[in-house]
């Protein structure tokens, strides 16, 4: 089984080690609102198109409660734009300061480029947020063959439609030829979705949601029990394989490649 491409994820797994910006400005997009959010409830549907995760973290019990003693009544869809158009106010100012590739992202990409393995991308963003990324990854000489945002299908994940989108553009079949990277469970379910193999990474995911300083200094028996607790997460999701991090992914190539 020849693999042909790989399709990454954006945050958390090929840049912004940790995901940290998409978490900052939702937490930050609550607190305006009087609305107290916390990290891990921030990033609980990580990896959905934005205005879905906004969506989503308004039904929380915990949120609507605040909310309706703020304001009389539970948010509806017009509070939901609002949300979503502050966050993506927010998110453009940080994206500058979290847009660092992730330290084995150089080799990788290389590696693969010399494989003539494609590479395509998914992400939560929506287009508009997606050019300016797409500038800073160019700038560090990131440049997918294929980038596909929910704007460009009818629903982003864990629908399997930007993977086959990618797929399409960057001409690239069957489906077992291809690979989808991503640090979230939704990013899992995407991949399992449209009949690729799917893969997680632990160290830089927002699942771990640990910054690159915390996972050198953290005590090693500490990291390996958080570790251990997404390695479960991700399985337990249906990913084909679970990665330390993104460098292991050629030596899983070379395995699937053998697989008949």
């Amino acid at each position: 089984m020849k693999i042909k491409a790989v399709i990454f994820d954006w945050a958390g797994t090929m840049i912004d080690y940790g995901c940290f910006a998409p978490v900052e400005s939702l937490v930050c997009v609550f607190k305006e609102k009087g609305i107290c959010l916390t990290e891990r409830q921030a990033r609980g549907p990580m990896g959905i198109e934005k205005k879905q995760h906004i969506r989503t973290l308004c039904r929380l019990t915990t949120v609507m409660k605040q909310w309706q003693q703020q304001y009389g009544c539970p948010p509806d869809e017009k509070d939901i734009d609002g949300l979503y158009n502050r966050f993506e106010h927010l998110l453009s100012d940080l994206q500058s300061r979290y847009a660092t590739a992730v330290p084995e992202f150089p080799e990788l990409f290389m590696a693969l480029k010399k494989k003539g393995i494609k590479i395509g991308s998914t992400t939560g963003y929506s287009k508009k947020i997606m050019e300016r990324l797409r500038k800073e990854a160019m700038l560090k000489n990131y440049c997918p063959d294929s980038i596909v945002t929910p704007d460009d299908v009818t629903k982003g994940r864990p629908f399997p439609w930007m993977c086959f989108k990618n797929m399409e553009n960057m001409e690239v079949y069957p489906p077992l030829s291809c690979i989808k990277v991503g640090d979230t469970i939704s990013d899992i379910k995407e991949g399992l979705n449209a009949g690729i193999w799917s893969i997680g990474i632990i160290k830089g995911s927002s699942e771990l949601g640990l910054s690159l300083e915390e996972v050198q200094s953290m005590p090693s028996i500490q990291l390996e029990k958080k570790c251990g607790i997404v390695m479960k997460k991700f399985l337990e999701a249906g990913a084909h394989y679970v990665l330390d991090t993104i460098a292991c992914l050629p030596e899983v190539i070379e395995k699937i490649s053998c697989t008949k």
